[in-house]
């Protein structure tokens, strides 16, 4: 066990009767020493220090590049925390294509450690800019190195399915309304998701919430055209199979980009 770690459980057992800090003594915490750096464990401490959430539970998934949490906020509200991996090189190889080039982020360092905080904070940025327009994403609360606190889209600890799992009632309906969170995405917010599917859509009681926004780009970005198209590719793919009367995606590109 670090030193680290032996300072938090000292502190936290001080404070916990007056700021009621519940902290889980399970071998979650065993098993968050062993993966994330002290970096990235003194930072999740300092968000409960500073009650942005007061537990910490389970994972709700896992990616090569990051791990997501459920946690509880103080006053009972269900939060994500999406805590990114500082030592994946190849994730550092395969996100810079979705930095270079975008022109809120040209002064990004090449540290990795650097690069991948700078990652978390574009997702914040992102969810933010999607949320003012009304996209449907889910609500940022706050970013910090290279962990990133959000509202979490399910109930009771039980996250929403995956479009790609869910029990879909209204394939048309779904269909328009992510065509519609494409075209607001991009006229509104300025922003190309650029790896939409049905694997980052969750169905929260029938509505689509969009997930992993942290690769979308500005549509200044030389590829964003590129991303663009893919995104309603990939989303009439899909629900071509449901009998969908979906748009033409070269006629909906050119309608996008001459708007």
């Amino acid at each position: 066990m670090s030193e680290a770690f032996k300072k938090f459980e000292r502190k936290s057992e001080k404070q916990e009767k007056a700021q009621r800090i519940k902290i889980k003594r399970s071998e979650e915490y065993e098993y968050l020493e062993g993966v994330f750096d002290k970096i990235t464990l003194l930072t999740i401490y300092k968000l409960l220090n500073d009650e942005v959430f007061s537990e910490l539970n389970g994972v709700i998934s896992t990616g090569k590049e990051s791990k997501v949490f459920h946690a509880i906020a103080k006053d009972g509200k269900e939060l994500a925390v999406k805590i990114y991996f500082t030592g994946n090189l190849e994730f550092k190889k395969s996100i810079r294509k979705y930095i270079e080039g975008d022109p809120r982020f040209s002064g990004v360092k090449r540290k990795i450690n650097s690069l991948i905080e700078e990652w978390a904070r574009k997702e914040y940025i992102n969810l933010e800019s999607y949320s003012e327009v009304g996209v449907r994403v889910p609500k940022p609360v706050t970013v910090r190195r290279n962990v990133l606190v959000m509202e979490f889209i399910g109930k009771d600890g039980v996250s929403a399915p995956l479009l790609k799992e869910a029990v879909i009632e209204d394939p048309q309906k779904i269909y328009k309304k992510l065509i519609e969170y494409i075209r607001i995405g991009f006229l509104k917010a300025k922003l190309v998701h650029g790896d939409l599917s049905e694997y980052n859509i969750l169905m929260l009681e029938q509505e689509p919430v969009i997930i992993d926004v942290s690769q979308a780009v500005d549509v200044s970005h030389p590829l964003a055209i590129e991303f663009l198209q893919r995104d309603i590719k990939n989303i009439n793919r899909f629900f071509r199979q449901f009998g969908v009367s979906v748009y033409e995606e070269d006629k909906l590109l050119k309608e996008l980009v001459n708007a």
